[in-house]
């Protein structure tokens, strides 16, 4: 299996996704009715799934 740079945009949306996750564990925000830790999880398999397929 090869590896790939995601593209910005994979990289954006998992990076907004992360903040969201940050933000609920601080009680900055309450918009998701997630634990902060699998909104960091989801943010991580974006990110994951941007690194192995290609073009992605």
């Amino acid at each position: 299996m090869r590896f790939s740079a995601p593209t910005g945009l994979v990289f954006l949306i998992a990076l907004i996704v992360a903040i969201v996750g940050v933000l609920e564990q601080m009680n900055v925000i309450s918009l998701v009715p997630l634990a902060s830790v699998w909104i960091m999880a989801i943010a991580y398999a974006v990110l994951a799934v941007g690194c192995v397929i290609k073009g992605f």
